[in-house]
């Protein structure tokens, strides 16, 4: 009984070992095997590997996929005109010589970040203070973070790490400049829109002018033509009136008392101081005697 004991206790011990020198490698993974803190081997291919039982040898897993370095907050530089710009910038990189990085931070990611962003940091200072704020946001943009990345790499494969991209995902200046801007920015639209306001001003006085010119010259011609047309039409009125009047020239001076009578008597309070035996009233005596006169009316006063 004992000795059956004895057995299931040292089958169980050497499965245990057995099972302690086994580890399975993923695809997505590097693994290094080390034996008191010096790398034995590193394995790239996955699946079933061995190794001795702790602590005569151990393994660590090193994440073999693309990473992403993204600080949350951005970092202040200063340009070559001396102008404080925060930048906001991200890197992807991943591990290419396990054993180097595993070197120089024993596997540590959070320390391999922290030396990274330093790197990153360093080149941006170097490159930004080169350049202006436009330069950096516009102009040499693509340059500056190829820039970067060619400095960020070369210092990056000392620790085992290769720099894919760099990126700028935003670039602003501090709090207390970006005030200063939008108040320039501000007076800069503000002189632009006073000046089209002023061209648009002195281009209305413009047509308005040439509208009151247009508009002087029109009515002056219309009247023109209207004296004109009127003109013919009087000559030829006078034309027909002394045409007819002079086959009858008793009805023209008939139609000429009759026109003074028109004008003379407008109202009913008119008063006539004349002579009712003047030829005034010739017209208005009786058609059988010329003698005998009608008597005046009674506003007329003699």
């Amino acid at each position: 009984m004992n000795r059956l004991v004895s057995l299931v206790i040292a089958g169980v011990i050497a499965l245990l070992i057995l099972i302690s020198t086994m580890f399975v490698v993923d695809q997505r993974q590097y693994a290094i095997v080390f034996a008191l803190g010096e790398v034995k081997k590193v394995i790239n291919e996955p699946g079933l590997h061995f190794k001795l039982p702790p602590p005569f040898q151990n393994v660590i897993f090193l994440d073999k996929r693309i990473l992403t370095l993204d600080s949350p907050d951005a970092d202040r530089f200063i340009t070559a005109e001396k102008k404080n710009i925060l930048v906001d910038a991200y890197v992807k990189w991943r591990i290419v010589d396990p054993r180097l990085y595993f070197i120089s931070f024993t596997g540590d990611e959070r320390r391999a970040t922290d030396r990274l962003q330093q790197i990153v940091k360093a080149a941006l200072n170097d490159e930004i203070t080169k350049r202006t704020v436009r330069e950096v946001i516009s102009g040499e943009r693509s340059q500056v973070m190829s820039s970067i990345q060619k400095k960020v790499a070369d210092e990056a494969g000392q620790i085992g790490v290769a720099v894919l991209d760099v990126r700028l995902k935003r670039v602003d200046y501090v709090e207390q400049i970006n005030a200063s801007v939008y108040d320039r920015m501000k007076s800069e639209r503000s002189r632009v829109a006073n000046e089209l306001r002023s061209t648009g001003a002195a281009e209305s006085e413009k047509i308005r002018a040439d509208a009151d010119r247009q508009r002087t010259v029109i009515l002056a011609e219309a009247y023109r033509e209207a004296e004109t047309i009127r003109g013919d039409g009087d000559a030829k009125a006078s034309q027909i009136y002394a045409h007819a009047f002079g086959q009858q020239p008793e009805f023209f001076r008939f139609y000429r008392s009759l026109e003074a009578y028109r004008a003379s008597f407008k109202g009913r309070n008119e008063v006539l101081v004349v002579d009712p035996n003047s030829d005034f009233f010739k017209y208005f005596k009786g058609t059988g005697s010329a003698s005998t006169a009608p008597s005046p009316g009674p506003n007329v006063k003699k």
